[in-house]
Formats: C-alpha cells, structure tokens, sequence
C-alpha cells in the first residue's frame, strides 16, 4: 500500500486490548475490532476523499509506533515503517537541499555584480534582496496552508494559483515555471559542458607536457591574475601559446573528439539521463546536499586567494578612478537582476518542503536557507572584490565569471571547476524532478501516470 495515503486511507488501527494472541507468528483480530474497521471504511465512502468534514482528526489517531495494518483475513500486523516520516526528509537535508538548489553558477557573477553597482551599494543590495525574496517565498508556503477545509498536502504551486486565481493563474504560473525550469535546465546544460570541456583539456595538457601561456594582461607571482577584458580587441586565437612536446597528431585527434560544441554536451547525456529517469525525491535530496561540497570548496579557494592577495579597497563615493569604481552606481540594476535569479526558488519551494519530515519548521528551514544562502553570496562578493589586485589591475576587469580572472594553469581553479560541474549535476537531476512533477501532475493528476 502507498505510505503516502492522506489520513483517511490510513492504516486501520487495532486496540492492543483488541488483539487476541493465537501463537507467537500472528495476532488475530477481534470481531469487535473488524466491525470498527469496516464502520471506518463505510463512512470514508460516504465522500470524496478532498472533504475533511469525516476524516477523523489527528489527535483521536494512534501514536506512530501503535499502528497495525488490518487483514481481511482477521490477523493485524505492526509496521515500524508506516509514519509520516518515513522515507522524507530530515531538517537538516532540507536546508541543504534548498541552499544548494538556490546556489547556483549566480555566485560566480556575484563580484561582477558588486563591481557594476559600487562597493557599498552591492552589500545593501544583496541584504535588501534577500529578504524581500525570503518574504516573497514565505507567502508562497503560507499561502497553501491558508486554504481551508481542503487537503493540500498534495499540491503544487500551480494548484495554488489555480485556487486563487483560477484557471488563468494556473496555466500562467505553470507557463512560467516551466519557462524558468527548462531555462534553467539549458544554461546548466551549457556550463556543465563547458566545465567539463576545460577539465578535460587541462588533464590532457598536464598529462602530455603542453603548456598553455595566456597572452593577456595580469599580475605576476605564484597567484597571478589576469584581465581578459583587455584582451578582447584580439581575436580568441591569439589570447594563448601553446608549447607542446607531444605527439602533434595525438592532439588533433583529441580535438576532434573532445569538442565543446558536438561531442561534450553528447557525453554528459551517458551519465544524467539515467539520473533523470528515478523517481525518489529522497534521493534526490540527499543526492544533492552532496553538492555543497562544492559551495565548501569554493569558499575555501577565495579565502585562501584573498589570504594571498591581500586587501584593496579605497572609497571613492561618486566618482570614478583609474583602478576603483565608485561607491554608488547608476549600473546597479544589472546586480539586481543576478540576485532576482540568484534567490529565486519561489515556483519549486512547495515542491521540496512537501518532502520535508517536519512540516511544522517549514518556514524556519526555509529562513534558515536563505540566511545561508544571502552569508555566501555577501561573503564570496565582497571577498573577491575587495582582494582583486587594484592596482596594477583597475576594479574594471573583474570578469562575470570571477574564475576567468585566474590563468587557464591555476590549479585551484581547475579544481573549483570540477566541484562546479559536480554540483550542477546533483542540480540538474533535481530540476528535471521538479519541471516533471509540476507538468504532469496538471495535465495527468499524477507525476507517473
């Protein structure tokens, strides 16, 4: 049976008095306790199972541990298993799940962002919109628990919509969450190739001794920085020397089939399309708390560079300066615009809270997430910008990528790369689940028809 069932197909509960002992395999049932089951089943017939009017409450049902599963047959059987809880998710993996949903590849734009929009003005910005989005999404959740005498337990963001909006609001906010999951789903698509493109050819340089020289300005030293904007009046071919000592034709081959653009993105389908295809959201979520790790690492990477680099600010409130941007810029808008996606989750926030075990911290586990989520994004901004080297380097050429602005040889970056392409895939998976399980359900009533 499904564990999932709503109150009133829940298993029948036996009285322990009611339970007759025959030997030490099985526990039969009374007649007493069989006319009280069928009584229930008779009055749960009696309405559609959305009308709570003879449901019976929560606090008459047994305790989780004193639940038995009633035969036909007159035996009763205890199943440890059968709780609310079982197979969802804890708090903890909750959070996690959120925080490394929402932390997408916006981070790496999160220093460009503060640098179009000044210093002072991007850390009031990323404060300010993190917590009009928090707010934003804290009516999302409320909202489905403020619709009465109807069980919601089941509904997606569309459904909610569709009650207070009607069919217009369903369809519409399903077009657009699908808009923005598919979206999504294609730009994660792009990058994942792309990251597993340079990680591929960094390992094939490093493994057949070709060096890659950057022909661009930058810093020198062991933790050299590099501006590709200055470059970019030269054509992508003449940005980098390669010297090879290699086998020439071993090289080409490998280009041929290590292609950014007609063989990489065909190789990622081997190994998400299976990913795609499961169905546990439990999996999901433990699968993609994994991903964190990566968001650990790149904070890691940009305190020990910032260790290394040191600090390099100076005011400058509205003016411009040949290495610094002013405090307060009329370009902010575009930052705005990266912590609108950056902290957008809105459309799939009752999706992942329905898996959570406690629905009664809801709204704590989702502030919890976006406290974290807002931490990071202020800490790696505000890092990077304040340790880019300025001078020799102008504030100008911190690029939208922040991970552009290391050397194609920069080994932490290399490995920042691969936690990224790791984490997008425990995304990816994750924002299949969600873009399937909002579409099907409208159009089948069921995520597997």
């Amino acid at each position: 049976f499904n564990l999932f069932f709503p109150l009133s197909f829940r298993p029948f509960h036996v009285e322990p008095t009611n339970i007759v002992n025959v030997n030490d395999d099985m526990q039969r049932v009374t007649d007493e306790a069989s006319a009280m089951n069928k009584r229930i089943h008779y009055y749960s017939r009696l309405t559609s199972p959305a009308d709570r009017a003879l449901i019976a409450p929560d606090h008459v049902l047994p305790a989780p541990d004193e639940i038995y599963v009633y035969s036909p047959l007159g035996t009763a059987f205890k199943v440890d298993s059968c709780t609310d809880g079982y197979g969802k998710n804890s708090s903890l993996v909750t959070i996690f799940m959120i925080w490394n949903t929402m932390m997408g590849t916006s981070i790496l734009s999160i220093p460009w962002g503060i640098k179009q929009a000044g210093f002072t003005s991007g850390i009031i910005l990323i404060l300010l919109m993190g917590i009009l989005t928090l707010y934003c999404c804290y009516r999302v959740v409320k909202s489905r628990q403020m619709i009465p005498l109807t069980d919601t337990s089941n509904w997606e963001f569309p459904d909610v919509c569709k009650y207070y909006f009607g069919s217009f609001g369903q369809w519409s906010s399903l077009l657009f969450s699908m808009v923005s999951l598919v979206g999504a789903m294609v730009v994660y698509w792009v990058l994942m190739s792309n990251f597993l493109f340079n990680t591929g050819k960094f390992i094939y340089n490093f493994v057949h001794d070709i060096n890659v020289t950057d022909i661009v300005p930058g810093t020198n030293g062991s933790n050299r920085v590099i501006c590709p904007s200055a470059a970019s009046g030269h054509s992508p071919q003449n940005r980098s020397v390669m010297f090879s000592s290699g086998n020439r034709t071993g090289f080409q081959l490998f280009e041929e089939w290590w292609d950014k653009s007609q063989t990489v993105p065909f190789y990622l389908i081997a190994v998400l399309l299976p990913l795609l295809n499961l169905k546990s959201p439990s999996f999901f979520a433990k699968f993609n708390v994994l991903g964190t790790v990566s968001v650990v690492y790149l904070v890691f990477m940009v305190t020990v560079k910032a260790a290394h680099l040191g600090m390099h600010l100076e005011f400058y409130w509205f003016t411009a300066n040949e290495f610094f941007v002013p405090e307060f810029r009329i370009l902010f808008p575009q930052l705005t615009g990266v912590l609108t996606l950056a902290f957008f989750i809105h459309n799939c926030v009752i999706t992942l809270l329905q898996n959570n075990r406690n629905q009664e911290n809801n709204v704590r586990d989702l502030s919890i997430a976006y406290f974290l989520v807002g931490l990071t994004y202020l800490y790696v901004g505000v890092i990077i910008f304040a340790s880019f080297p300025s001078p020799p380097l102008s504030k100008e050429c911190i690029e939208q990528n922040f991970l552009d602005n290391f050397p194609s040889d920069d080994v932490m970056s290399f490995v920042a790369r691969i936690f990224l392409l790791f984490q997008m895939m425990t995304v990816y998976p994750l924002l299949g689940y969600l873009a399937r399980v909002q579409l099907l359900r409208q159009f089948f009533g069921n995520a597997y028809p």
